[in-house]
């Protein structure tokens, strides 16, 4: 057997151990109204606080169940990756109501949090030390919402890694696991116990009253929670940005299990989006509409290598999040939630 070198051996311990996530004991959770529950008939709504900011996440409940994932052959402008249909189970969660906007996302990336307790004067707390272990994205070369506004406007153009380590910060920030809705989650909750194409029914002539979309948008994004929610109470589902989720994309056949599914990501393309954006037609706004990620929404990126954190050329895909009333342990997040692969790194890193 030949025998490796001590740099190799030690470049394999180093992407062996950056592979496998490392769960640390989460700091105490941040007292929040409402926000505990022992079982699902005792959640609530609740507004996320971001500790240090007068900013909030509005979280809404959710209840488990199971619905007909996917759209039936007779729906108009269906394509075939929505089916064959399938009955999916799961567990209840919360889920924010509106898509994760520019104020929320900049907190993060800006650790705007952190200079504002600085100014104030606040001792680091545990949630503080905490989130100083998340990486952050880097210093995008451009302006990111590309002029269109930012605020209480949507984030976008991040990659699913980046809205992935967003939920990691909102994580420690709190003291409460959030992450990605996986895709059978996230269909479910825009359904919002509904059949029909869209959450408000078929007709596509009323899909002004709930989603910005290419008929209406004058093409740019607009403010979130502005139009009409679904039946649930959530904003957005339909239009304005489209949202990351956890899952691989893959044929619906491929998936194994129809309790709490989650096709794991395993290469970086493609990877799924729901629920159509601002530049989009209402066909690609239904509820059962997927969307594949592509190489070509970092087409112009002129970084080399290029971003691990910014699909330059994805100006209509953010995301928002959720939080499962039953918290994963750390097997089950190694395991499953947290796992994806390959393992993203900054070239410094």
């Amino acid at each position: 057997m030949q025998l490796r070198s001590f740099p190799f051996l030690l470049t394999v311990c180093i992407a062996t151990f950056l592979a496998s996530p490392v769960m640390a004991d989460p700091p105490p959770a941040l007292k929040v109204p409402s926000a505990d529950a022992e079982n699902p008939q005792d959640m609530k709504a609740y507004n996320e606080v971001i500790e240090h900011t007068e900013l909030t996440i509005p979280m809404v409940p959710i209840a488990g169940g199971s619905f007909t994932m996917g759209s039936p052959s007779t729906e108009a402008d269906r394509s075939d990756d929505e089916g064959p249909q399938r009955t999916v189970e799961l567990a209840p969660f919360w889920m924010g109501k509106c898509e994760i906007t520019w104020d929320q996302f900049d907190v993060y990336n800006e650790s705007v949090d952190q200079r504002m307790r600085q100014v104030f004067g606040r001792q680091a707390n545990e949630r503080d030390l905490a989130v100083d272990g998340v990486t952050k994205p880097t210093e995008p070369y451009t302006d990111m919402s590309f002029g269109m506004g930012r605020g209480e406007y949507p984030a976008i153009c991040m990659t699913q890694h980046a809205a992935k380590q967003y939920c990691q910060w909102l994580s420690a920030k709190t003291g409460r696991y959030y992450r990605l809705p996986t895709e059978a989650e996230w269909e479910y909750a825009c359904r919002a116990g509904t059949k029909t194409a869209y959450s408000f029914g078929d007709d596509a002539g009323k899909l002004g009253d709930y989603a910005w979309f290419d008929d209406n948008s004058q093409a740019n994004y607009q403010p979130v929670g502005t139009k009409k929610p679904n039946p649930w109470g959530l904003h957005d589902m339909h239009g304005n940005v489209s949202e990351w989720v956890l899952d691989q994309y893959t044929p619906y056949q491929s998936i194994q299990s129809n309790e709490n599914p989650l096709a794991i990501p395993s290469t970086l393309f493609p990877r799924v989006v729901r629920g159509g954006g601002w530049d989009d037609q209402p066909q690609a706004l239904r509820s059962a509409a997927r969307r594949a990620s592509s190489e070509e929404w970092k087409e112009q990126d002129p970084q080399e290598p290029q971003s691990i954190w910014y699909h330059t050329d994805a100006l209509s895909v953010g995301f928002r999040v959720v939080r499962p009333l039953q918290v994963p342990t750390d097997q089950q997040r190694s395991e499953k939630w947290d796992k994806s692969a390959p393992v993203q790194l900054d070239p410094e890193d």
